[in-house]
C-alpha cells in the first residue's frame, strides 16, 4: 500500500502537503519520497528523521501512517540509472504527492517541500506550481518532518530486506550508503542487482571485477 487516509479524519488540519524524500546519496537501494498531510491533533515529537534516534523514528512511523494522510514512491536503482538521482527524486515526489492527492480525493491548499527547488518544471506530470520549497524544511515544518521519517522508515526497512539476499554489504547498518565496509565488499564482490551502475564508487567496482573476471 503506498498511501492513505486515517478512518477518523483530519480533523480540523489544513490540507497543506510536507514532502520529503530518503536515499539520494547511497550507493545501492532505491530513492522513495512520502507525502504527508497532517491530522489535528498531530503525533507529537514531529521533527528531521536525522535529529531522532531510531527508536523515536520506529515509534513515530505507525502513528504518523495511521493518523495522518500520506503517500510513498520508490523509485528503483534501474531508474535512478536511467533518469539520474536528480530525475528519479524528482519522479519520487511527484509519484508520492500524485498517491496523497489521489487518496485524499481533493486539492492541497499548499505544498511544502525539503529543499531548495521543487518538481515544478523539473517533471512533466507535476502539476502544483504554488509549491514552495524550505531549505531544512524538515526541521521546520511538522508536515515535512513527518515526511521525512516515514520515508526514511521505509527506506530503512527496504534496504534491511534486501541485506538478508546480499549479506556482504553491511546494508542493514548502513542503508547502502558508500562506508568503508561497503565499498570494500564493492570491491571483493563487485556489484549486485541493487546498487546505482551510474554511481562513479558502483561504476569503478564493476570495471575492477570484470577486468578481475
Amino acid at each position: 500500500m503506498f498511501s492513505a487516509t486515517p478512518e477518523r479524519g483530519l480533523g480540523a488540519a489544513p490540507l497543506v502537503i510536507g514532502v520529503d524524500e530518503a536515499g539520494r546519496g547511497p550507493l545501492a537501494g532505491p530513492v522513495v519520497a512520502a507525502a504527508v498531510v497532517l491530522c489535528k491533533p498531530c503525533p507529537g515529537g514531529l521533527d528531521d528523521s536525522k535529529r531522532l534516534s531510531p527508536k523515536k523514528r520506529a515509534a513515530l512511523e505507525p502513528q504518523i501512517m495511521a493518523r495522518c494522510a500520506w503517500g510513498l514512491a520508490v523509485v528503483e536503482p534501474a531508474e535512478i540509472d536511467r533518469l539520474n538521482i536528480f530525475n528519479a527524486t524528482m519522479l519520487a515526489m511527484t509519484v508520492a504527492v500524485s498517491r496523497l492527492v489521489a487518496a485524499l480525493g481533493c486539492e492541497p491548499e499548499a505544498v511544502l517541500i525539503d529543499g531548495n527547488m521543487t518538481p515544478h518544471g523539473r517533471h512533466p506530470e507535476w502539476r502544483w506550481a504554488q509549491a514552495r520549497p524550505i531549505v531544512g524544511g524538515d526541521g521546520k515544518e511538522r508536515c515535512i518532518g513527518a515526511a521525512s521519517i516515514i520515508a526514511k522508515e521505509h527506506r530503512d526497512a527496504l534496504m534491511r530486506a534486501a541485506a538478508a539476499r546480499h549479506p556482504h554489504y553491511g546494508w542493514e547498518r548502513n542503508a547502502g550508503y558508500g562506508t568503508a565496509e561497503h565499498v570494500e565488499a564493492l570491491r571483493v564482490h563487485g556489484p549486485t542487482p541493487l546498487h546505482r551502475r551510474s554511481f562513479a564508487p558502483v561504476a569503478q567496482a564493476d570495471l575492477f571485477t570484470s577486468r578481475v573476471a
